[in-house]
């Protein structure tokens, strides 16, 4: 059994209910990296740091990671720097640096942690000297409903430039989960700690489960001295290698002469959907294994019961068209946002496809580029959308729109939703590059809709979308 399973066991075999708490630290812990690499980085790109202020920074992070010292120079540095800001407009930077970067970086397995407390009914909390800005979307995105952290002063809006509180760091942190206990009558003496830093050897000594979770050495030596679970958890893929980079392109390679034989076939037979299907047939899957990557299909049978229908799938990676069609294979088009029309890897096989290109800034133009699916879904042919209109971050669900749900009502045609596991592991939202791995598929039993009607549409959506939702949070069975 390994260190992981070791830990799933122990959340397992704790008390049950919100008694117990979980507290999880953020930089390193469930994030691979540091959230204020990500923050300076940004300001240095958009030239928001003086040189003063880059020299004060340095000299503080040299005197933190070597020498010992507390983070409460750096964060005040950092809080000074941002003086005069508004907090929303802090809030909104936050949550783009999120969802172009600091989403990427979550421990996938971290994920499954904290669901594992959430399945347990566990009080889960994240405890940070982040700042909120660093912190807070990370813990709406794993369900984490409190956060402590070094919270800035704000003013009639605006940020004094100076902390509220000394930051939470060390023992301060250890004080604030103890009172966070207390407010909440919880005994520590249940309580999970996870951190990868021996900062935190305060918190971790306060509770009666620590566990040192990505270690640095430090906390590693103390915690092989202490008797402290290690467990040590996969770093998300996100950088290219020169091996997965050379595989992509070929991968690519190979779906664009797939594609310029089925244009061929087409020609031959004087029908585009005899193309479509040979390309459909075929190119998804020599993709796939040239990338290295396998799919793993629960359900496959439910793809094919109920034809034609809307397939509705959960959108992440770009990955996720190939994984779709090896799934589907035939008789299918789909609908896509209109900058994918121009996306050389895959215009072509749209083109084929005979792809719905919406525009999502007009609600009237989108409608209307519906409305030849249902004449297609009336012809035979079934229609690929993803309901969340767009790539999410992370594995957590956006919110649904309505369109697909409107044509397969108008068409009397079932909604299948197909439910993809760690396309974003392999090929992460902004990347170009896959890398090699295994894809779970879940298709679930079709959804008639032959009872639905306008009124009730926004009910059926719910039911829907909560399909997808149960299957993510299980996770691939």
């Amino acid at each position: 059994m390994t260190p992981l399973d070791e830990l799933y066991r122990a959340i397992a075999d704790a008390p049950p209910g919100p008694g117990t708490l979980a507290a999880f630290d953020l930089d390193g812990t469930l994030i691979a990296g540091y959230s204020a690499s990500v923050v300076y980085r940004d300001r240095l790109r958009s030239f928001d740091i003086s040189v003063g202020e880059l020299l004060r920074t340095t000299g503080a992070a040299i005197d933190t990671q070597f020498r010992g010292a507390d983070v409460g120079t750096l964060m005040d540095i950092a809080v000074q720097a941002l003086a005069g800001r508004q907090d929303d407009e802090l809030r909104e930077w936050g949550l783009r640096l999120f969802r172009q970067q600091i989403a990427g970086m979550i421990y996938r397995d971290a994920r499954a942690v904290v669901a594992a407390h959430h399945r347990a009914g566990h009080t889960v909390v994240m405890a940070t000297s982040a700042t909120p800005y660093q912190a807070q979307y990370v813990a709406e995105d794993l369900g984490i409903a409190d956060v402590l952290s070094s919270a800035p002063e704000v003013v009639d809006g605006m940020l004094t430039g100076r902390l509220a509180a000394a930051p939470l760091w060390g023992v301060a942190k250890a004080k604030a989960l103890a009172g966070y206990a207390a407010d909440r009558g919880a005994d520590l003496a249940d309580a999970f700690a996870y951190s990868n830093g021996n900062e935190d050897v305060p918190m971790l000594e306060s509770v009666g489960r620590p566990v040192a979770l990505n270690p640095d050495r430090a906390l590693t030596r103390r915690a092989e001295r202490s008797g402290w679970p290690v467990v040590r958890l996969r770093a998300p893929q996100r950088g290219p290698t020169l091996l997965s980079t050379a595989r992509t392109a070929t991968a690519l390679g190979a779906l664009a002469t797939a594609s310029a034989v089925g244009v061929g076939a087409g020609l031959l037979t004087r029908s585009r959907q005899n193309a479509a299907n040979l390309v459909g047939t075929v190119g998804p899957d020599v993709a796939l294994a040239i990338l290295g990557i396998t799919v793993d299909v629960q359900g496959r049978d439910n793809a094919w019961t109920h034809r034609p229908a809307v397939f509705m799938f959960n959108h992440q990676s770009s990955l996720d068209v190939l994984v779709l069609g090896t799934v589907i294979k035939r008789d299918v088009t789909g609908v896509a946002k209109q900058e994918a029309a121009h996306d050389p890897r895959f215009a072509l096989v749209g083109t084929l496809l005979d792809v719905a290109y919406i525009d999502r800034a007009d609600t009237s133009r989108a409608k209307a580029a519906l409305a030849p699916a249902v004449q297609k879904l009336k012809s035979g042919i079934s229609l690929a959308i993803a309901p969340e209109g767009t790539r999410s971050p992370t594995p957590r669900l956006g919110r649904f729109k309505k369109g697909g749900f409107h044509v397969a009502l108008q068409s009397g045609v079932p909604v299948v939703p197909v439910v993809i596991h760690d396309a974003g592991e392999l090929m992460w939202r902004n990347s170009l590059v896959a890398h090699p791995g295994t894809v779970h598929v879940e298709v679930l039993e079709p959804v008639a809709t032959t009872d639905w009607t306008l009124d009730t549409l926004d009910e059926h959506v719910r039911e829907v979308r909560d399909l997808f939702d149960a299957c993510l949070r299980r996770g691939p069975q």
